[in-house]
C-alpha cells in the first residue's frame, strides 16, 4: 500500500517575534497558530514537538493494535502519551508511556507486542532520537 498525506506551514517574521500557522490535508488542523511562545514558553497554539508527539503516540497505538490482533487479542483500550524532549537545538528523546487493557494477554506477551510496535511503527522508524517505552498492562 502506498499513499501520500500533506501538511503545510506558513511563517511570517523573525523566529522570536514572528507568527505562523500549520494546516493538515484532513483540515483537523486548519491554520493552527504557531509562535515562539507556543514552542518555547506557554502560549495558545501548537508547536512541532507536540505535533511529532501526537503523530508518534497515534502511530504507535495503531501499530500495537495491529500487532495484538495478529496475535489473536482484541485490545479494549490503548492509551499512549509521547513526551518529546527538545534540548540543544534537537529532539533527543521520545518517551512513550503506554497503558493498555487487553483481555487474556500475559505481561510477557504484552511487553513483546509493545516492543514490536515501538520498533516497527513508521514514525519510530522515521525518527533519529532515542525512543523509550514504558508499557503497563491494566
Amino acid at each position: 500500500m502506498k499513499f501520500t498525506r500533506q501538511a503545510s506551514a506558513n511563517w511570517k517574521g523573525t523566529g522570536m517575534e514572528g507568527t505562523g500557522t500549520v494546516s493538515t490535508q484532513s483540515t483537523t488542523l486548519n491554520n493552527a497558530q504557531l509562535s515562539f511562545k507556543t514552542r518555547f514558553a506557554d502560549g495558545v497554539g501548537t508547536n512541532p514537538e507536540e505535533l511529532i508527539g501526537a503523530a508518534h503516540a497515534g502511530c504507535f497505538s495503531m501499530k500495537l493494535s495491529f500487532v495484538l490482533t495478529d496475535l489473536g487479542f482484541v485490545p479494549e483500550d490503548i492509551s499512549t502519551t509521547a513526551k518529546v524532549v527538545f534540548e540543544d537545538g534537537k529532539i533527543t528523546t521520545i518517551h512513550l508511556n503506554l497503558v493498555a487493557s487487553i483481555p487474556g494477554i500475559t505481561d510477557e506477551q504484552f511487553q513483546a507486542a509493545a516492543l514490536d510496535a515501538k520498533q516497527n511503527c513508521p514514525i519510530s522508524q522515521l525518527l533519529n532520537a532515542e525512543i523509550v517505552l514504558t508499557a503497563t498492562l491494566a
